[in-house]
């Protein structure tokens, strides 16, 4: 559209969702008493805005829609632009994330407003999750049927960077927490005359909950925040969309190979994880608890089951699947800055770990009242 035809700034609501506005038109300087009009008449129902079909963006533009997020408490960071005018927004946000924020209110009031706003937070990202694994799944089983697009060579890389990298780290925490978990319980269990039992005590800790668990948290710190930068890095310096423009699926490229390398690698980890806390256990047990190995071994093999065994290598699928999905989804939702960047790395982790704790939890009871 030439110059000396500009179109004016418009919106309209989304038909999909009525609190997501479209907007149109030219958002720049010699626009600006329209930009100020169009933005004060949005309802206050508005969410997000959508700028990917602006003609035209310049640093008034973008701006006024930061001044109009700041007002109504948006998300600036979930506002969409085009490709074109990412550069821009991207530095006018890092520049204007050096003012003074406003003065935060306290009060009942505006408590139970960040609480509404967390909770209608929360259910979007849990909405997003969901539609994140169904996509995979059908794509993952979509490799059944056409083998051409499983990228072996970046599932092996990857297995080796979340796993056979993380053995020395899962294998090093394990076997203390192993000892501490000894060591703890043959205090309380001494004043009974039931030292023995610190057999029992590491070894269903460790084979139905700690090794899972620690491995679990271990990676989600660990390899969830690598997958969000690495992933989100790329978003940033556009080459997601350069592969979509190719005619590349994104989730096929980054996401199956990360997951089916976590599916697998996990299980690993907490069996190594698993064997280095019992390994803890028993180094205590001979030289402190005067348990001899010999001993300890024994009565491990008379007295464990393998079903503790199987209930924790069960739990690791479930948990690898909720980290690398969580970490894979959060890299993708980055929007370019390095603001954003780090607030979705941060993220990933919290909801890695929060998940697979609520998750472990389920499972524990679940399992424990069905008998297993």
């Amino acid at each position: 559209m030439s110059e000396s035809d500009p179109s004016p700034p418009s919106f309209a609501p989304d038909d999909r969702d009525a609190g997501r506005q479209v907007l149109t038109g030219q958002w720049t300087l010699e626009q600006a008493q329209a930009v100020g009009d169009q933005l004060a008449s949005m309802s206050e129902d508005t969410r997000v805005l959508d700028a990917t079909g602006v003609d035209r963006l310049d640093s008034l533009g973008v701006l006024q829609l930061l001044r109009f997020a700041r007002e109504r408490e948006l998300e600036f960071q979930e506002f969409e632009f085009h490709p074109d005018h990412r550069a821009l927004v991207a530095v006018i946000d890092d520049v204007t994330d050096e003012r003074l924020p406003r003065p935060r209110e306290f009060g009942v009031r505006e408590a139970l407003a960040r609480l509404g706003r967390a909770v209608a937070s929360n259910w979007r990202e849990a909405r997003s999750l969901l539609g994140f694994f169904g996509e995979v799944l059908v794509k993952m089983l979509r490799l059944v049927r056409d083998p051409r697009r499983f990228r072996p060579i970046a599932t092996v890389f990857h297995m080796e960077q979340v796993g056979l990298d993380a053995v020395p780290l899962v294998a090093l925490l394990c076997f203390l927490v192993g000892a501490v978990v000894a060591f703890l319980g043959a205090n309380v269990l001494r004043d009974f005359g039931a030292t023995i039992f610190v057999v029992e005590l590491v070894s269903i800790a460790f084979l139905r909950e700690f090794g899972v668990l620690l491995t679990a948290i271990i990676l989600a710190g660990r390899t969830a925040s690598a997958f969000t930068a690495q992933i989100g890095a790329m978003v940033g310096r556009e080459e997601v969309d350069a592969m979509r423009t190719l005619g590349l699926d994104p989730v096929d490229l980054l996401v199956i190979p990360r997951v089916l390398a976590l599916l697998v690698t996990l299980p690993l980890l907490t069996f190594v994880a698993m064997m280095a806390g019992l390994l803890g256990g028993l180094t205590v047990g001979a030289f402190n608890l005067d348990i001899p190995p010999q001993q300890y071994l024994t009565r491990m093999q008379d007295t464990m089951s393998l079903k503790h065994l199987w209930v924790g290598l069960g739990k690791a699928p479930v948990f690898a699947l909720v980290i690398s999905l969580i970490g894979c989804l959060e890299g993708l939702q980055v929007k370019g800055t390095a603001q954003s960047l780090g607030e979705r790395t941060t993220s990933s982790v919290v909801q890695s770990i929060s998940l697979v704790i609520v998750l472990d939890a389920f499972f524990a009871i679940w399992l424990m009242e069905m008998g297993w």
